[in-house]
């Protein structure tokens, strides 16, 4: 899939407007302070006070934003052109110093000249490399020594089942490109948007081994039997901000985390 970025950046450009407009963002009350990190990914940066941050694939930004209102010095970096306009935007009108980038995630550091205490990433991001020891060395390249690779991701398992979760459609294990076309969007079902897009499963092992291979120990591992965002069809609300797939319940999956360390020398 040569043109896999190309396909994608129209992919997510095309969600922008709508992302912004979705209550699953619910950008009025971001502006008015709320933060949008969850505890999953929280409990594994610390303190960020004072720390410089590389967020790589940040969509329009949120996250971003919220790292920087915890104190920390943070880049956020997109694929998609609007995305980074409306992350520049959303800074300016949060009043935070948050710096954005428009880069694909392997060419970054053509783009970039700069060491990080932490490198974060969060939620839907690496099933749109198809090369995890591309992505593994780039972030290698950009921690300083000793310093830390935050992740929260959704589950491999949850994207092996069809859209409604009646069976076992994809390979756990990273096959092939998924190409396929999307009605609509995860933040809102109902969007008034068809997108072709190009993603690829990735596997536990295969993350854990690009990580280990490009010199990150891995610290802290986690897996949770729910997810933080609505993002799927059938979900159940069982917690207050706990969702998970309604006929499952706690029998799979849904997100895992994880700390890395970059070796000193």
């Amino acid at each position: 899939m040569e043109n896999y970025l190309e396909i994608n950046k129209k992919s997510w450009n095309a969600k922008v407007e709508p992302h912004l407009k979705s209550d699953f963002y619910f950008v009025d009350e971001f502006l008015k302070g709320r933060n949008s990190l969850n505890s999953i990914e929280l409990d594994l940066l610390g303190d960020v006070k004072g720390k410089s941050i590389l967020h790589l694939q940040c969509h329009f930004g949120q996250d971003s934003i919220s790292l920087s209102r915890l104190g920390a010095e943070v880049i956020g970096v997109d694929l998609s052109d609007k995305a980074i306009e409306a992350a520049n935007n959303l800074a300016k009108q949060c009043e935070t110093d948050t710096k954005f980038i428009c880069s694909d995630v392997y060419d970054l550091p053509n783009v970039l000249n700069e060491k990080f205490d932490i490198v974060f990433t969060s939620y839907g991001t690496i099933g749109w490399l198809p090369d995890l020891n591309k992505w593994a060395k780039v972030i290698n390249h950009f921690l300083k020594p000793n310093g830390k690779f935050v992740m929260a991701e959704f589950h491999p398992v949850v994207w092996m089942f069809d859209d409604d979760f009646n069976g076992i459609t994809y390979n756990y294990f990273n096959e092939k490109p998924i190409v396929e076309t999307y009605e609509g969007t995860y933040a809102d079902f109902s969007a008034d948007i068809v997108q072709d897009y190009v993603m690829w499963n990735h596997s536990l092992s295969e993350v854990f081994q690009n990580l280990i291979k490009n010199e990150l120990t891995i610290e802290n591992f986690q897996e949770f039997d729910w997810s933080p965002y609505p993002c799927f069809k059938h979900i159940d609300e069982f917690e207050k901000g706990k969702l998970r797939i309604e006929k499952f319940g706690n029998k799979i999956p849904m997100v895992y985390a994880l700390s890395a360390q970059k070796k000193s020398s």
